[in-house]
């Protein structure tokens, strides 16, 4: 009963680590996604920056498996090179060992404080309203739990009777390579490194003898080193399972996470085989706790690699790419996702910024439509008619691509802010849609008209050249506000669109008057009445988008009328407190960014906006 019973604990403590860690890793995700925003903004071809950026991400969503499937992501969406790949998974596979020193320090008296925080945590989640602080305070009731699941597994395993069993395992599966088998298999099951890292930290410790910690470990550290190399292999397991189906690009960005770790294996077997005993030696000079030597071979572990494989990336780089080689008869011209992927989803901040980016790639191929058939319209020059019906494909899918990824965000955990920017964003891309549509039946009003010989004066084709340059400025300026989440532009934005419904008016009355006057034939003022509605409905589109940033549905009466009562709000608080400072406006939401104190977006080199 006592063995069942140590086994049921050595689970439930395991449990216990497992969603302390998950719970850590939201937390920290939620508090720091405008940081990681800004890291992945400042990728370079600078090997060393994405060291930097690798690390600093995986210590903020404490998980290097997360950092390796959004990288796969960005290379799949063509947001970064192999090279950049490359340097981050290498500060991925550092920042990693951060999770393994926090385990160790179960090993030292102070983990039953760290425990506390369980409580700490809770409390500040139950007893503040603050978004920040109930994040960080998730984060911390994380960490605490995690130590409760170590104290769960520690007690477990110093059953006498588990203890000696687990021994006499390891006393008999001794060779280096099992060992390394060992370590791979149980952390691609666990789909975490730091998982399996923890237990062997938990078997490191001395067992009881007669009720005092003097006996041996459960697994000596000559065993325990070769159990930690195989587990760095194992988590490339949860890259590969993530690259199927990815793009060649992507597929050799998983193959570059293997063949680090399996060099950097490789070296330290052949490495610890000879110098066994001096390897152990030097871990008991740099700590007299059988835990943390455990935690220091794992940060020497990927550091030394590091420094030994970063002045090989290029070559590294080619040989993933000769061992996956480019398919024939790509299929470019299908209709994609080019900056969404499921992958994202680990990691919601990351996610959500992807999705405003697609967004707005989506207004641009509109936009662009909009010229070419406009072009069309006035020229009957019917030479992009494939491009129009080609990108009109392109943005009915990422439409409908767009939507059903909304809703898997919306399930996730996300800031207060993220959440009603998807909100408005099920609007937004319908509005974008919408617009892509009358582009398409511009050119068809252009097909009409060329096979009928239908042409319109020179004063039609100038004042609809006239209507169409608003609309396009209006274009830019509702994209500008949706993307910076400017408030201060809305007013602007609605005297526009007024001004849209009175050119629509004046010149429906001039084909009136040119009609009249036998300036024109019916079926040309049929056409040209047509495309002057088209664009003041596009307008009312784009007002939607602009609106969205303070109204969900993109309406502008509900917009003004929240600005108005932030004003109220504002005025009365500051005439209470007696402060003559005017506090800034409330920030909008843009695309889950605080603009408050965000930084304009980088560039990758090569162009593509990150």
């Amino acid at each position: 009963m006592d063995v069942a019973k140590s086994v049921l604990q050595l689970i439930a403590g395991l449990g216990a680590l497992m969603i302390g860690m998950k719970m850590l890793s939201e937390g920290l995700e939620r508090s720091a996604g405008k940081g990681m925003r800004k890291l992945f903004g400042k990728i370079s071809n600078n090997r060393f920056a994405g060291i930097g950026v690798g690390a600093l991400t995986t210590v903020l969503v404490n998980s290097s498996a997360a950092t390796t499937v959004m990288v796969i992501g960005f290379v799949n969406a063509g947001l970064m090179t192999l090279f950049q790949a490359t340097s981050i998974i290498m500060g991925a596979n550092i920042g990693t060992t951060l999770t393994g020193i926090i385990v160790a320090l179960s090993g030292f008296s102070i983990s039953t404080f760290f425990a506390v925080l369980t409580f700490i945590g809770v409390a500040m989640t139950m007893f503040f309203h603050n978004d920040t602080v109930k994040k960080v305070g998730s984060a911390v009731a994380g960490l605490g739990l995690m130590f409760v699941g170590l104290g769960l597994m520690s007690d477990a395993v110093k059953n006498e009777t588990i203890a000696g069993a687990l021994q006499s395992v390891f006393e008999t599966v001794d060779f280096p390579l099992l060992l390394i088998l060992i370590g791979l298999v149980c952390t691609a099951l666990f789909q975490s490194s730091a998982a399996m890292t923890a237990l062997v930290v938990t078997m490191a410790a001395p067992t009881l003898v007669g009720g005092q910690a003097i006996g041996a470990p459960i697994i000596p550290m000559s065993s325990a080193l070769f159990v930690i190399l195989g587990t760095n292999i194992g988590t490339c397991v949860t890259a590969m399972i993530a690259s199927l189906g990815a793009s060649t690009n992507a597929k050799r960005t998983a193959v570059i996470h293997l063949l680090f770790n399996v060099i950097g294996t490789t070296l330290f077997t052949i490495f610890i085989w000879i110098f066994k005993d001096d390897m152990v030696w030097l871990l008991g000079k740099l700590s007299g706790n059988m835990q943390m030597q455990v935690a220091l071979f794992h940060v020497i572990f990927n550091v030394v690699t590091t420094l030994v494989l970063v002045p090989f990336i290029k070559p590294l780089t080619r040989l993933a790419s000769a061992l996956v080689r480019e398919k024939r008869g790509g299929d470019d011209e299908a209709p994609h996702m080019y900056f969404i992927d499921d992958r994202f989803l680990q990691t919601p901040p990351i996610a959500v910024a992807q999705v405003k980016r697609e967004v707005d790639h989506m207004a641009t191929m509109a936009k662009t439509n909009l010229k070419r058939a406009m072009i069309a319209l006035l020229t009957q020059d019917l030479s992009e008619r494939e491009k129009v019906e080609r990108d009109e494909n392109r943005i009915n899918f990422i439409n409908k691509g767009v939507t059903k990824y909304l809703i898997k965000l919306s399930s996730l955990s996300l800031t207060r802010v993220d959440e009603k920017f998807i909100g408005s964003l099920h609007h937004v891309v319908s509005d974008i849609e919408r617009i892509a549509d009358h582009a398409e039946n511009f050119t068809e009003n252009a097909e009409e008209m060329k096979a009928g010989d239908i042409k319109f004066t020179a004063d039609a084709i100038d004042e609809l050249e006239d209507m169409y340059d608003k609309v396009m400025a209006m274009f830019d300026e509702a994209m500008y506000i949706f993307e910076n989440g400017d408030v201060s532009r809305l007013n602007g934005f609605a005297e526009r669109e007024q001004e849209i419904d009175m050119t629509k008016r004046l010149l429906g009355n001039n084909h009136i008057a040119r009609l009249n006057a036998g300036g024109c034939n019916v079926e040309s003022g049929t056409h040209f009445y047509s495309a002057i509605s088209a664009l003041e409905r596009i307008a009312d589109h784009l007002t939607n988008i602009a609106f969205s940033i303070k109204s969900p549905s993109g309406s502008q009466r509900e917009a003004m009328e929240k600005i108005a009562d932030e004003q109220k709000r504002r005025s009365h608080e500051r005439k209470h407190s007696g402060n003559s400072l005017i506090a800034p406006m409330p920030d909008a939401p843009t695309g889950g960014v605080d603009s408050e104190s965000e930084e304009p977006e980088q560039t990758l080199e090569g162009g593509s906006s990150l």
